[in-house]
């Protein structure tokens, strides 16, 4: 009788291929956005909902900043009611951001050297396709073998 071959799982990278693999192939697609006239309790609603940080866009879906918990937070310091701010007066402008084909092993190093907990992916376009959490690169670590040094 014929030996037949195993079939590798679909979608599970090799242990040696975690460092070279692509932002693309671990983003969330389905990035919750806000525009720049979003008011803030709306914006605290889906960070509840979501993600921690919510990507803010123009009309062409551009980035045009983030708003994070902390920006929240400062607003409500601030004295401010976040059903009376907008997500342009609160959001971080010109956020750090990478590109869908960035490596996994350069964006490690990235988050690692910053406080960033998740970053938005753009297109060569500055527009919004994804975004990327530090949890996203550890899951896909775990499911990579865990490759890598040992101390």
């Amino acid at each position: 009788m014929p030996k037949t071959k195993k079939k590798k799982k679909a979608g599970t990278p090799k242990a040696k291929d975690f460092a070279s693999m692509t932002v693309k192939q671990v983003m969330e697609k389905r990035v919750q956005s806000a525009r720049l006239r979003t008011k803030g309790d709306v914006i605290a609603s889906l960070m509840i909902e979501g993600f921690g940080a919510v990507p803010v866009i123009d009309g062409k879906r551009k980035l045009a900043g983030i708003v994070s918990e902390h920006d929240l937070l400062a607003a409500i310091d601030d004295g401010h009611s976040l059903g009376a701010v907008t997500a342009g007066d609160i959001m971080t402008g010109n956020p750090y951001s990478v590109r869908p084909e960035t490596i996994l092993g350069t964006l490690v190093h990235v988050l690692r050297a910053s406080d960033l907990v998740r970053v938005p992916v753009v297109d060569a376009s500055d527009r919004l396709v994804g975004i990327i959490a530090r949890r996203d690169v550890l899951r896909t670590y775990l499911a990579a073998g865990s490759p890598g040094k040992r101390k």
